[in-house]
């Protein structure tokens, strides 16, 4: 079956553009060289045809090529709102966080994961793990797969709780200087500044000055 589906994919490569990636993205990996484009109206079509356990299957075993395109489509095939049932969805999706190596495919992943997270708050407490990793990408990875709950303008309790919760994360994270940290709590608190600024500008106030100057900037970008 994946050979079926890896050939779909390889009849739409780009060596020039696979090149151009594997400079951009820096990570030693096969690029076929296909669009997100490309890759999303694969895999929109794959979810269509398969159902939930085939999809996790397939998914898994695109994600084992390590081919990027390959693995951006297998996060691709389980980003979807209602999965039904989906505790097999979020045991892969979080199986492969330990395994991230670059952003491309840790944020199409979490794109993913959101959705899961959202069906089910109580895995935040597994997310929470994350945060202690010695592995960076798996410490990102813990606000970006969380961004959803700085999107809402009217919070439940529980809503809020938890994003309370995340921005107690982001304030444990702000002595690292890793870059792809200080990026991910900036872009953390900048999203949730267009919803809930006092939070946003409560953090900068207690931790801005801890924080590296281009974090700073781009986490207050929508503060005035």
């Amino acid at each position: 079956m994946l050979d079926d589906y890896l050939d779909q994919m390889k009849r739409e490569a780009d060596p020039a553009r696979a090149e151009g990636m594997a400079a951009y993205h820096k990570v030693p990996r096969t690029y076929l060289g296909l669009t997100n484009p490309q890759i999303n109206d694969l895999a929109t079509g794959w979810r269509k045809e398969l159902s939930v356990p085939e999809r996790v299957a397939l998914a898994d075993a695109l994600w084992q090529t390590d081919i990027h395109e390959a693995r951006v489509a297998a996060a691709k095939l389980l980003t979807q709102a209602r999965i039904r049932p989906d505790d097999g969805v979020w045991a892969l999706i979080a199986s492969w966080v330990p395994q991230f190596d670059a952003w491309a495919i840790a944020d199409h992943v979490c794109d993913a994961g959101q959705r899961r997270l959202q069906a089910d708050p109580s895995r935040i407490d597994e997310v929470e793990g994350w945060t202690r990793s010695e592995h960076m990408w798996s410490r990102r990875a813990a606000l970006v797969i969380t961004l959803p709950w700085t999107k809402q303008n009217h919070p439940k309790p529980e809503e809020l709780a938890v994003r309370d919760r995340v921005l107690g994360w982001a304030a444990g994270y702000v002595p690292d200087r890793e870059w792809f940290i200080q990026k991910a709590i900036a872009w953390w608190l900048r999203e949730l500044s267009k919803h809930d600024a006092p939070r946003a500008r409560a953090f900068l106030d207690q931790h801005g000055d801890g924080m590296k100057a281009f974090a700073r900037k781009e986490a207050a970008k929508y503060l005035g």
